[in-house]
């Protein structure tokens, strides 16, 4: 190898050399990092709100806008938050970070940085094609260099179409990192030995429902006449989380809308989160927003925002489901609240996000589920 880089430089001008030892070392980085491929079942490491973005530091300022408003998405708890953190890295130092969890490698198609470089040797010939028509602009790749992994690669002809193609699949785009990152909390939550299966029998033996009941988190509430169980976790320092459910029976999908979410959870927040009635628990006015989702299956009402307690001011994060549920005809509502104030918030509300999704009703088991839990309550 020596004597032919020896053997080019007494050949061409020192320009090219430059070209070539330039091509020479991406071409051994990129054999190191693809030969390293054997390593994808080694978990992937690092924290779930951070993406690294692979790029050319010139192209990444002028992309940066669009990426910032597709992944930092600010959410209130009430300090501002963002969804996820981008952190750019150069081509020659991803060799360092290749086994985190979220990474981007974005570049226009052909405009030989080291970064467009690398990302055509990602992608295969078929989806260079479609990429060059215009079709596509998105490659995923999971478990690339790690397990439960996630690279998406970002591209296009130009800059400025790519910017385009950004802005305009932004919430698309948001919604991969999320998907993935819900997967690997829910793999971290869910472990049976930390499973209270007896709590979750007696739910689904009382109620025809289950949810998820850690180790740590007790029944607080239990109060079968307004159809209304809460679970709180036991406090760690200064970090308290509870969820809870409430079911309304024999009604119809007309009932479930965004002024009935709000009006149900102010009622019930009222009368079960109380002291004595000198203060209570109610939606704050601020930073409140509904959209329509799809809950396992199931339209939904996903309402996020803040609570708080009036009159003495505190405050907290919380999220909301209310959806319908045609076989039994009731309208469920899962709720999960935070209260953090010296933290950071963010993965503390995906993580109540996540148990809440673990809800199932008794004909959404399984045979052989539905058996353990119901065979694990004491008589």
């Amino acid at each position: 190898m020596i004597e032919r880089i020896l053997s080019i430089i007494k050949l061409y001008p020192a320009n090219n050399i430059i070209k070539y030892l330039h091509f020479l070392s991406l071409s051994i980085l990129f054999s190191f990092i693809f030969i390293s491929c054997d390593q994808s079942e080694k978990p992937a490491i690092g924290s779930e709100d951070e993406i690294y973005v692979v790029a050319d530091s010139l192209e990444f300022e002028n992309l940066k806008g669009a990426l910032a408003g597709a992944f930092e998405k600010l959410i209130y708890t009430p300090q501002p938050e963002k969804l996820f953190i981008l952190k750019r890295i150069p081509v020659n130092e991803l060799e360092k970070y290749r086994t985190k969890k979220n990474i981007i490698i974005i570049a226009p198609l052909n405009s030989k940085s080291s970064a467009s470089s690398f990302l055509k040797a990602v992608i295969d010939s078929s989806a260079e094609a479609k990429i060059v028509k215009g079709n596509e602009f998105l490659v995923k790749k999971h478990d690339l260099w790690a397990k439960d992994q996630l690279v998406l690669i970002l591209t296009a002809p130009s800059i400025a179409l790519l910017q385009t193609k950004i802005l305009n699949n932004k919430n698309d785009l948001l919604y991969c990192f999320q998907k993935i990152s819900d997967r690997r909390l829910t793999q971290n939550l869910y472990n049976s030995r930390y499973e209270q299966k007896e709590a979750e029998g007696k739910l689904l033996k009382e109620y025809g429902w289950v949810i998820y009941v850690q180790s740590d988190f007790k029944l607080a509430i239990n109060n079968p006449e307004s159809k209304f169980v809460c679970l709180e976790r036991v406090p760690d320092g200064d970090v308290e989380r509870w969820i809870f459910v409430h079911w309304i029976d024999n009604v119809s999908p007309e009932y479930l809308n965004g002024d009935s979410v709000r009006s149900i959870r102010n009622k019930l927040t009222r009368k079960f989160f109380n002291n004595n009635d000198s203060s209570y628990v109610a939606i704050a006015k601020d930073y409140y927003m509904t959209s329509e989702v799809n809950f396992n299956g199931k339209y939904a009402i996903l309402t996020q925002g803040l609570w708080e307690e009036k009159p003495k001011g505190m405050q907290g994060p919380f999220i909301n489901y209310t959806f319908y549920d045609e076989k039994s005809a009731r309208v469920y509502m899962l709720d999960g609240c935070i209260y953090a104030p010296k933290y950071y918030k963010r993965n503390l509300i995906q993580q109540v996000d996540v148990l809440l999704q673990s809800f199932m009703t008794s004909d959404e088991l399984s045979n052989e589920k539905r058996e353990e839990l119901l065979s694990a309550v004491k008589e």
